[in-house]
């Protein structure tokens, strides 16, 4: 989700249609048809958030495949153990990337109301405060998400199917893209925040997770570029 600089929150009717409490159901049940259109609309939600948070778990579940793909073959037997524990790693990080794209969706709601209420009204400083550091905390949980995934992504790559080397360079691409999508829509409300120092500890947190991930992921799509290419 994004602040003023991206979609503009709509009626409050038409947002309680696009989230999880309307009959329509949680936007992560929806195809990805609707969920592309619902993307492209005017709608405020879902958003660069939710997309970053689903791109994330498409990464989480490209390693899935990778192990799921491996798993109970005699040739990797050694690996047995390892690779149902990464598994059920990535299958953990997965579900809640796409909690996220729902938790960010939500947190839109209070910060959309805070920013309508009346400038003269004495509570709407305090109130846009309060919802603009909730609004911060699902994108932080996408970075630090993806920044779990990437090492087991490195880890598959060493001991996982040669088979599926391009979908664990694929799943690096994703988590380390997602990363980077989320930890804008950190940005784009930390530098609101009149509380400097959680603003500070906010970004810190992206900061740290972003460099445990984005060079990682990277590494890894380019060691595996370069096989299918024969460079190396």
């Amino acid at each position: 989700m994004t602040t003023w600089c991206g979609k503009k929150p709509a009626p409050e009717n038409e947002f309680i249609q696009r989230t999880g409490d309307s009959p329509m159901g949680k936007l992560t049940d929806k195809t990805c048809t609707d969920f592309a259109e619902a993307l492209a609309s005017n709608a405020p939600i879902p958003g660069g958030g939710g997309a970053a948070a689903l791109v994330g778990a498409l990464g989480a579940a490209l390693c899935s495949m990778a192990g799921n793909f491996t798993v109970g073959k005699k040739k990797y037997a050694a690996y047995e153990e390892e690779l149902r524990e990464i598994l059920g790693k990535a299958e953990e990080l997965r579900r809640r990337l796409l909690e996220l794209v729902d938790a960010d969706a939500e947190a839109f709601e209070p910060l959309s109301r805070s920013y309508a209420i009346p400038k003269d009204d004495p509570s709407r400083e305090e109130r846009l405060e309060e919802a603009t550091l909730k609004a911060c905390d699902a994108p932080v949980k996408m970075v630090e998400a993806c920044a779990e995934i990437v090492p087991l992504l490195a880890r598959m790559r060493e001991i996982g199917s040669p088979m599926l080397v391009s979908d664990v360079g694929c799943g690096a691409y994703l988590c380390g893209a997602a990363a980077r999508a989320a930890s804008v829509n950190v940005y784009v409300n930390t530098r609101t925040l009149k509380d400097r120092a959680a603003a500070d500890e906010l970004e810190a947190r992206v900061e740290a997770a972003l460099k445990a991930c984005v060079p990682e992921a990277e590494r890894i799509a380019a060691s595996v570029l370069a096989q299918i290419k024969g460079e190396n």
